[in-house]
């Protein structure tokens, strides 16, 4: 791994890998992030989030949500981002999707909090019925990178204390 990728995933790894995420639009990103990750590395999304933030409109959930055809033109001509007709048309949609979640509870955020917590199975399931583009291994990675599900580093790593310090909803007991 070249040395500039390796201070990439170090910086993802040690600042956000793992940490709550509050703000709607970022849980938005991180999602559409995972989406674009499928079928390849890592490295290549962490290498493209500045042109994903960019060509999405810094991840506005509305602006995204109100994407035309013209705008799946312009994204699908990006080069500076991952040019998948259905992950781009997913992203859309899942802003759709992201806001009937808010008018009913709300934000994103109180809509994962309201499931929370469920198995890995539960999350996929839920996932694969309300979004579009939503496997396993993308729940699985987007709701370990939020804090969701644990996993995201085992005990040994130095960053785990800093995770568990932020209290990630893993952590806690839904209530009764």
């Amino acid at each position: 791994m070249k040395e500039g990728d390796r201070e990439l995933h170090r910086a993802y790894h040690d600042h956000q890998y793992g940490f709550p995420l509050h703000d709607d639009g970022e849980l938005f990103c991180r999602l559409i992030l995972e989406i674009n990750q499928a079928g390849l590395s890592w490295t290549t999304i962490l290498r493209k989030q500045a042109s994903f933030r960019a060509a999405y409109d810094n991840f506005d959930i509305d602006k995204v949500a109100a994407y035309g055809a013209a705008d799946v033109e312009r994204l699908l001509n990006d080069a500076g981002i991952i040019r998948n007709r259905l992950k781009v048309q997913a992203a859309i949609e899942n802003a759709r999707t992201i806001q009937g979640l808010q008018k009913q509870y709300g934000s994103f955020k109180a809509w994962i909090d309201h499931h929370h917590p469920l198995t890995k199975e539960q999350w996929v399931k839920l996932f694969k019925t309300t979004f579009r583009f939503t496997g396993g291994e993308i729940v699985n990675e987007f709701l370990m990178s939020t804090g969701y599900l644990p996993g995201a580093h085992d005990a040994s790593c130095p960053i785990q204390k800093r995770v568990l310090a932020s209290k990630p909803p893993w952590t806690k007991k839904k209530k009764a």
